[in-house]
């Protein structure tokens, strides 16, 4: 992977529909979504859905396919994985590196009073 991949990947993540829109589909597997489903699930309008579906899809982290009427969409793990490697390919090149890093469940969100 190319510098210029890495970072149009990143700055495809870098907005907060697109990041919960891609987190939703990595959480649904390889089957994918329907547009139509992501859009109730994100309470987000069709058109702005539209654009930030797109714009995964060019930076490569989302593929659709076409299921009778609906347009299905899945998240590119391969994509990802490579996106992973190119980050962590020099861990460590130039020290010591840290011990494993153990991923922390995720917190849960404190409900406002």
């Amino acid at each position: 992977m190319e510098a210029k991949d890495a970072l149009e990947r990143l700055g495809a993540l870098a907005q907060e529909t697109r990041l919960a829109l891609f987190r939703r589909l990595v959480r649904q597997g390889p089957q994918g979504l329907a547009a139509g489903a992501l859009a109730a699930a994100l309470a987000v309008p069709a058109p702005t859905l539209s654009f930030h579906l797109a714009t995964l899809e060019r930076a490569g982290l989302i593929t659709a396919r076409r299921e009778g009427r609906s347009i299905v969409y899945s998240a590119g793990f391969r994509a990802m994985e490579e996106l992973l490697g190119y980050l962590l390919a020099n861990c460590c090149a130039e020290g010591a590196c840290a011990p494993p890093v153990r991923l922390a469940p995720p917190r849960a969100k404190k409900e406002k009073s």
